[in-house]
C-alpha cells in the first residue's frame, strides 16, 4: 500500500501531527515530500503538505484517499522542512503554520462552502436565497438568521447538500504568444497572393520571413508593429498561416533601467571586514559577523562585495532590510552590481509579483535575493552568505504567530547551509553587541566615514524654554532659522517626526471627553485629508464630531501633532518650502515609497517630512539638515528599551545628514534634555550607551542578562480573560524552579484591542529545564476553550512588554 504522511492545514494542538493517507494510483509515482496537496478532513476537504511518501506500507483498518494535487513539484524544499521543525518548537507554534508561514500568500488555499440544492422547489424563501441558481457560495454575512435557519433544516432534511471546495490562489500569469504555421517559402509565397491594401497582414508576414529562427513572439509586441492589431492575428490564424498560444510570463516588479555600477576602492577597516567575511566563505564556514559601523562609514559596499565572493563560489545570497522604504535605494545598489540575478520580496510587490519573484528564486534563476523581514524564508539552494542590514531594528521580530526572530531564523539557515551571517549597524542591539563582547560573534568596526566627512553636528534644543519664551509647540526657533536658511543655499531637510496622522486625539474643552474606539481601549486619531477618526489598531472609522458625543458642546480641542498637522503649520510658517511627506498614509499604494523617495533625490521638494520609515538607509547627498520635531515619544513608553529605541533612532536619523562633501547639521528637540540616552546620542558614542544601558539592565534583570517570554491571554470577556490569566500563572508557579522570575498578571498596556481583552505574564530565566514543557502543556490544556473565545499565545523573547 502506498501511504503519504499530510500535515493538514487546521492549525490546532490536537491537529498538530500528520495524518496518513492512502496515495491514489495515479500519483504513485509523481507524489513527493514538500508537495500541496488536497485532503478529506471530517466534513470538509483541506489543503495540507506532503510531509513523507511511505512505499509498500500498512496499515489496519480504512483509509482515506488524497483528493488531488495542487502542485506538480514540491513547494517545500528540504531546508525549509526542516527549518519547520526547529521553527514550530522555537516559537510554541503549530508546524502548518510555519510552514505556509514560508510561502508566498497566493499559495495559502482559499476555503469556498458551496450549497447545492438536489431539486427544483416552488418555495419562494427557498428561491431567494438561491436566486435561480443550483449551486451557491455560502456567506452567513449575506444571510439572515431566518435563512440560515432554513438552510440548516433543509440539511437535516436532505434537501441540500454542502460541499467544500479548496481553491489554489497560485497562478502563473499568461501572456498570448505568435509563431509561424508555414515554412518560409510559403511565407513568400502568401506575401506575394496578398491584396497590397493588407497593410497589417503584409507587416507580419514580412516579420516572420526576416525572423524566421525565431520560434515564437509575443503578441504584445506584434501589435505595436505599424497598424498590426489583435485581429490582424487572429485573422491570420483562422487562414492558417499563424499559431497563437499561451505562455507563462514572469511579472516583473522593477522594469524600469538601472544604472550599473561596479566595486569602490574600500578603505583599510572595509578590507578588513570583507577578508574577514570572504575567508568564512571561502571555508564554509558558519561564522556570524557583527558590522559595527557609523553611519556612511559604507556598510553596504562591504556587503555587495561580500556577496560577489559567494557567487564566485556558485553559491546565492540572501540579504535583508527592515523597511520597505529602504528597498529602492537598496535594491538600486544591489541590482546595478548583480543584474538580472537579483530578485526583491517586500510587502510593497502585488501578490502576483510575489509569486513570481518566489518562482523565480525557486526555479534557480535568481541567485541574489534582497528582502524584508519575510524573506528569511526565500528558498534559495546552497546559501553562500547571509546578510541582515540595520539588524536591530524592531521590524525583524514577527509579532503573529510563528513569533520568529529574522536573527534567529539567519543563524539556522547560515548553520544548514555552512555559510557566514553578516549582522550590520550602527547602532547595534544589546544582544547582539553583547554576545561580540564574549566574541560568540566576531566583531568588525568601521568606525569612520567613507568620505572623511565628519558626523554631522548635533545641537539639543530644549523645548521647556523655548515654550516658556516663545509659546511654540512644534518648531523651535534655531530650527525653523536653520531650515529657511538651507532653502535659501538650496539644500535639503529631513525632517522626522514620531507620529502619524492629523493629531493624536480630540476633547472636549468642556467636560474633558476623548473620543475612543468602540472595539480597542484607546482613542481614535484624526485624519484631516480623508475627513475621518481613524483607529490604527482595528482599522474602525467615523465621522469627525461637530460636537461632543458627551455633553453636546461644540468647543471640541485637537490636541497632539501628527505629520499633517506639522506640514501645514510648516508650509504657513515657510511658505517657498516645497514640502513631501512621507508616513504611513502617503505610502499605501503601491510603488509609493519609491515614488516618494525618487521626487526628493530629484530636487522636486527641499523638505522631506515623515516618520521612523525616514530614519535608516536613506543616502541623499544635498541633505545638510535633519530635524527631530520630538525626540521623547519612545522615552514615554513603559518600555525597558525605551532607552535604547531612543538612542538608535536618534543616531540613525542623524546618519542622514553630511553624507556626501557638504557637512551636516541636525537639531533634537526634547523637553528631556539631560537623559542619558539623548545626551549620548549627540555625541554617537555607542560604546558609551552600550556600558551605560547595560549596567541598568543589569541591575533591573533584563536582557541580556535575562530570557524572556511573555504569555498573552485574551477573551472577548474581561473577567475569563483575568480568570485564565491567574489559572496559567499559578500553574507556572507550581511547575517551574525558584530561580526563575514572574511578573503579573498584569493588563496589557493596551487592555481592549478589537473587542478582546488582554492580560499578561512575563516569564525571566537565566536556565530553566522545564520551560519547554510547562509551556507546552498550557499551550495543549488551553485548546479546549478555543471555541468559546480565550486565546493564549506564547512570545519567547519579545521586544516589548506593552
Amino acid at each position: 500500500m502506498e501511504l503519504a504522511e499530510i500535515l493538514v492545514d487546521v492549525p490546532t494542538m490536537q491537529t498538530n501531527q500528520p495524518y496518513t493517507y492512502q496515495i491514489p494510483t495515479f500519483m504513485k509515482e509523481e507524489l513527493q515530500r514538500g508537495m500541496r496537496v488536497v485532503v478529506p478532513f471530517g466534513h470538509r476537504k483541506v489543503q495540507g503538505i506532503v510531509m513523507n511518501v511511505v512505499h509498500h506500507g500498512t496499515f489496519n483498518g480504512r483509509l482515506k484517499s488524497i483528493d488531488s494535487l495542487m502542485d506538480l513539484s514540491p513547494v517545500i524544499n528540504d531546508e525549509m522542512y526542516h527549518l519547520s521543525f526547529w521553527l514550530a518548537q522555537k516559537t510554541f507554534s503549530f508546524q502548518i503554520t510555519c510552514l505556509l508561514t514560508m510561502l508566498p500568500s497566493v499559495m495559502k488555499a482559499k476555503y469556498q462552502k458551496l450549497i447545492k440544492l438536489l431539486q427544483p422547489t416552488h418555495n419562494q424563501s427557498i428561491n431567494d436565497i438561491f436566486h435561480g441558481q443550483k449551486v451557491i457560495s455560502f456567506n452567513s454575512n449575506s444571510l439572515s438568521d431566518e435563512q440560515i435557519k432554513l438552510l440548516l433544516k433543509l440539511k437535516r432534511q436532505k434537501k441540500i447538500q454542502v460541499n467544500y471546495v479548496v481553491k489554489n490562489q497560485a497562478k502563473s500569469k499568461k501572456e498570448i504568444a505568435v509563431r509561424s504555421k508555414l515554412s518560409k517559402h510559403q511565407l513568400k509565397q502568401a506575401l506575394e497572393q496578398i491584396p497590397k491594401n493588407s497593410v497589417a497582414q503584409i507587416t507580419v508576414l514580412k516579420f516572420f520571413i526576416q525572423h524566421y529562427d525565431i520560434s515564437s513572439v509575443k503578441q504584445s509586441f506584434l501589435t505595436k508593429l505599424n497598424h498590426v492589431s489583435a485581429s490582424t492575428i487572429k485573422n491570420m490564424q483562422d487562414k492558417g498561416w499563424l499559431i497563437r498560444f499561451k505562455v507563462e510570463q514572469y511579472r516583473n516588479p522593477y522594469q524600469r533601467p538601472i544604472k550599473r555600477n561596479y566595486p569602490l576602492k574600500l578603505n583599510y577597516h572595509q578590507k578588513v571586514a570583507v577578508n574577514a567575511i570572504t575567508r568564512s566563505v571561502d571555508q564554509q564556514n558558519s561564522n556570524v559577523f557583527l558590522l559595527e559601523g557609523v553611519t556612511g562609514s559604507g556598510k553596504t559596499e562591504v556587503y555587495l562585495q561580500s556577496i560577489q565572493k559567494a557567487l564566485i563560489h556558485n553559491r546565492t545570497a540572501l540579504m535583508l532590510v527592515p523597511e520597505i522604504s529602504l528597498t529602492p535605494q537598496m535594491v538600486n545598489r544591489v541590482k546595478g552590481r548583480f543584474g538580472n540575478l537579483v530578485a526583491i520580496l517586500h510587502s510593497g510587490l502585488s501578490r502576483g509579483e510575489k509569486y513570481d519573484e518566489w518562482r523565480r528564486i525557486n526555479n534557480g534563476n535568481a541567485k541574489v535575493v534582497v528582502g524584508v523581514r519575510s524573506a528569511i524564508f526565500a528558498p534559495l539552494k546552497n546559501i553562500g552568505i547571509i546578510v541582515m542590514d540595520e539588524e536591530h531594528d524592531d521590524s525583524y521580530k514577527q509579532e503573529d504567530a510563528p513569533r520568529y526572530s529574522t536573527r534567529e531564523v539567519a543563524k539556522w539557515r547560515g548553520k544548514y547551509n555552512h555559510c557566514p551571517v553578516v549582522l550590520g549597524s550602527a547602532t547595534p542591539s544589546l544582544e547582539s553587541r553583547a554576545r561580540a563582547g564574549k566574541n560568540v560573534y566576531h566583531l568588525l568596526k568601521l568606525p569612520e566615514r567613507i568620505n572623511h566627512q565628519a558626523l554631522p553636528q548635533i545641537k539639543i534644543v530644549d523645548m521647556r524654554e523655548q515654550i516658556a519664551n516663545y509659546g511654540v509647540k512644534n518648531f523651535s526657533k534655531p530650527l525653523l532659522a536653520s531650515i529657511k536658511e538651507k532653502i535659501n543655499r538650496h539644500e535639503q531637510v529631513v525632517l522626522m517626526l514620531n507620529r502619524r496622522g492629523y493629531s493624536s486625539f480630540i476633547m472636549c474643552r468642556d467636560c474633558g471627553f476623548v473620543l475612543k474606539c468602540p472595539n480597542c481601549d484607546i482613542s481614535l486619531t484624526l485624519h484631516m485629508s480623508s475627513h475621518t477618526m481613524r483607529c490604527h489598531y482595528c482599522g474602525h472609522e467615523e465621522p469627525i464630531p461637530t460636537k461632543c458625543p458627551n455633553c453636546g458642546s461644540k468647543r471640541i480641542g485637537h490636541y497632539g501633532s501628527g505629520t499633517e498637522k506639522v506640514e501645514r503649520e510648516l508650509q504657513q510658517l515657510i511658505p517657498e518650502a516645497k514640502i513631501i511627506r512621507m508616513d504611513v498614509d502617503t505610502t499605501r499604494r503601491k510603488g509609493s515609497h519609491e515614488r516618494i523617495l525618487n521626487r526628493f533625490g530629484q530636487g522636486k521638494a527641499n523638505i522631506l517630512l515623515g516618520t521612523q520609515m525616514i530614519a535608516k538607509g536613506l543616502d541623499f547627498p544635498n541633505v545638510t539638515l535633519v530635524g527631530v520635531l520630538n525626540a521623547d515619544t519612545a522615552l514615554q513608553l513603559p518600555d525597558f528599551r525605551s532607552g535604547e529605541k531612543t538612542f538608535q533612532l536618534l543616531t540613525q536619523v542623524s546618519g542622514r545628514a553630511g553624507r556626501a562633501k557638504k557637512s551636516g547639521t541636525v537639531y533634537i528637540q526634547t523637553y528631556n534634555p539631560d537623559n542619558y540616552a539623548i545626551r549620548l546620542a549627540e555625541t554617537q558614542n555607542y560604546e558609551r550607551f552600550y556600558t551605560k544601558e547595560m549596567g541598568i539592565r543589569h541591575a533591573a534583570g533584563y536582557p541580556p542578562y535575562y530570557f524572556t517570554v511573555r504569555i498573552t491571554v485574551s477573551d472577548l470577556k474581561e473577567v475569563r480573560s483575568a480568570g485564565e490569566a491567574n489559572v496559567v500563572f499559578h500553574y507556572l508557579q507550581n511547575h517551574l524552579s525558584d530561580q526563575t522570575i514572574l511578573l503579573g498578571p498584569t493588563q496589557s498596556t493596551i487592555l481592549k484591542i478589537k473587542r478582546r481583552y488582554y492580560y499578561q505574564i512575563i516569564i525571566k530565566y537565566k536556565r530553566e529545564k522545564n520551560l519547554n514543557s510547562v509551556l507546552s502543556h498550557i499551550l495543549m490544556n488551553t485548546q479546549k476553550d478555543f471555541r468559546r473565545g480565550l486565546r493564549v499565545e506564547i512570545d519567547p523573547n519579545p521586544l516589548k512588554f506593552i
